[in-house]
């Protein structure tokens, strides 16, 4: 009897170290997670301090941390209520991808805020972190695409364009295209 429990309880133990083993990551695979790792925390801390740069006075950092909670609550909502597992087996908290939400979340709102000459760079380092997170086996495509958009979607709800005191105008006047600059005091 004491045989038979030891065996069964080796199968088990077997069965389990086979369900839940991961692949080791390659050296690449392995840098490519540490930058993406890198980037969960560096991607908002740019945007934030953003800011500062610009000596925002207009409610930017409440903005910034509005469109944050609002990005977390929602990803963690979904990871605790889908419960899906990871490629690799490590747990169930795939979908969606935090990484990815946070990132495209700091990416959105510098955009939104600051237009495409500041937001282009930073969606290209969101994508390379959800692309971080598919190469490293914790996400799939579809998780990297739920980050996204929760993270786009939170930053346009609570973003507004930062009014610059500088501006420039175009239009007609008389048929004719002019071009203007402004500065507001």
């Amino acid at each position: 009897m004491i045989v038979k429990t030891k065996i069964c309880l080796l199968i088990i133990c077997c069965i389990s170290s086979l369900t839940y083993s991961q692949e080791p990551l390659s050296s690449t695979q392995k840098t490519h997670k540490s930058i993406g790792d890198v980037l969960l925390f560096t991607m908002p801390t740019l945007a934030l301090g953003s800011t500062a740069i610009w000596k925002d006075e207009q409610k930017g950092g409440m903005q910034f941390s509005k469109a944050l909670a609002g990005t977390l609550a929602v990803t963690y909502g979904l990871k605790f209520i889908i419960d899906k597992e990871r490629p690799n087996r490590e747990n169930n908290n795939s979908f969606p991808s935090g990484h990815t939400s946070v990132a495209f979340m700091s990416a959105a709102f510098v955009h939104k805020r600051y237009g495409w000459k500041y937001g282009l760079p930073a969606y290209v380092l969101a994508s390379y972190v959800g692309y971080t997170r598919i190469e490293s086996k914790k996400h799939d495509g579809w998780d990297v695409v739920a980050g996204a958009a929760i993270g786009i979607g939170m930053s346009y709800i609570f973003t507004k364009r930062y009014d610059s005191k500088f501006k420039v105008t175009s239009g007609y006047m008389n048929d004719t295209p002019t071009l203007g600059f402004r500065y507001d005091f």
